[in-house]
């Protein structure tokens, strides 16, 4: 049931529709302040793990395993969201998700924070992060009505993204005041934001979610409906190329901060100014009362041609301008897909589509983050990044060029037979 039932729905385009729901803004609010505090601790973690070995392939490892859990387990965690309650798994997940953070700010307070370390905790963080995902993204489908769902999920990427505003702003601020055991402490902290509006979420006004029955074959029945609807099959596939490839910044900007833009600290200022766009580029699609392929591939454009210009660019203040358009394109790019998802699914599938869309997206940086940072100490910093944006910018082209021609042709055919 919804808190606003009985209300007509509101009419026409509007950014933030689904907040009129008391349960989102609980929800999406905790969920900003949260992610704050990760995006703090990723900062400093990839800072420390550069500053012990100064290497672009460390901060490539770390990466992959963070995100690594989701490849291999995402599919499973998909299916189980689709099976349990989701309110309960995220409220058990977020509370792990801090105690790692615990963990962390212990490990360095009593000066044991190796590289071992670094990579044991992020490994931990990574399997419960897998298990959180479609839980935590599912959930919030729950909280708003049918016609909200694509706003919804636009503007859970933009809280996503938009925390990174905050979070490496405040780590490049802090890292050399306070150190980075504070900042880990910092996301624990934060972590209890998202904990308790968990708590305070009105039980009664979430929408249940259909089951699905133990047994079967629910993720090949996810894998036969991806593959059975032409537009999403291809548009996956482009998606899983440009995530793979397109999105890898946060691996190579620690050492060219260092070693061309010469001071540490950019990493944290360049990583905000993406997040700036990346919230411009979430909000616009969130206004939109749908999402189209198109409004979905010129993005994914603009994400490419950004990154390209992002590889050669000789200092830190010429990075802070390209970074606007590449987290806008990037952004626009991942909320387009995750609204066009479940626009297109059923009900019931929406933990699955969900979860095959995060293995696409975060499970795709254990390959992507490790070639990267190869890239980067083989053949050059700025081709860690070129490489990336220029098969982004192919992959692209070819959805311009083959896919949304004909989904463009469908819906002008479905606009005609209505």
């Amino acid at each position: 049931m919804s808190d606003t039932a009985g209300r007509a729905p509101v009419a026409g385009p509007s950014t933030f529709r689904s907040l009129r729901h008391r349960n989102a803004r609980l929800f999406l609010g905790g969920l900003f302040v949260s992610q704050i505090g990760a995006w703090v601790q990723y900062t400093a973690l990839a800072i420390v793990v550069d500053r012990l070995t100064g290497s672009t392939t460390a901060i490539g490892v770390l990466t992959a395993l963070q995100f690594g859990p989701l490849l291999v387990l995402g599919a499973w965690a998909g299916s189980f969201a689709d099976r349990v309650d989701r309110r309960r798994i995220v409220l058990i997940t977020q509370s792990l998700l801090a105690l790692q953070a615990v963990a962390l700010a212990i490990a360095d307070f009593v000066d044991v924070l190796n590289v071992g370390v670094v990579y044991a905790l992020t490994l931990a963080l990574g399997i419960v992060s897998a298990i959180d995902n479609p839980a935590r993204r599912g959930f919030v489908i729950q909280l708003v009505d049918q016609h909200e769902i694509s706003n919804a999920m636009s503007l859970n990427t933009a809280t996503m993204t938009g925390s990174r505003i905050f979070g490496p702003a405040i780590a490049a601020l802090l890292i050399t005041r306070v150190g980075t055991g504070w900042l880990f402490a910092l996301n624990a902290v934060t972590s209890i934001a998202i904990i308790r509006s968990i708590l305070a979420v009105d039980r009664s006004k979430v929408h249940e979610a259909p089951k699905v029955a133990p047994g079967g074959r629910p993720i090949r029945d996810a894998l036969a409906y991806i593959r059975a609807t032409p537009s999403l099959g291809a548009t996956f596939v482009v998606f899983a190329v440009v995530s793979t490839f397109g999105y890898n910044h946060n691996v190579s900007l620690p050492r060219i901060a260092n070693e061309i833009w010469r001071n540490e600290q950019w990493f944290g200022w360049v990583m905000t100014v993406i997040s700036l766009g990346s919230m411009i580029g979430s909000l616009m699609t969130a206004a939109r009362p749908a999402v189209t392929m198109r409004w979905m591939a010129g993005h994914g454009l603009i994400l490419g041609l950004s990154g390209l210009a992002l590889a050669w660019t000789p200092n830190g203040w010429l990075a802070l301008v390209v970074a606007i358009p590449l987290g806008l394109g990037g952004a626009a790019f991942i909320a387009s897909m995750n609204s066009f998802s479940q626009q297109e699914c059923p009900p019931e599938m929406r933990g699955r589509i969900l979860a095959f869309i995060a293995i696409a997206f975060l499970g795709s940086y254990p390959i992507g983050g490790p070639i990267t940072g190869i890239v980067g100490d083989l053949i050059g910093l700025e081709w860690s990044i070129a490489y990336g944006a220029t098969i982004t910018t192919l992959a692209v082209l070819w959805l311009i060029a083959r896919v949304v021609p004909r989904a463009g042709l469908q819906v002008a055919t479905e606009v005609n037979v209505g």
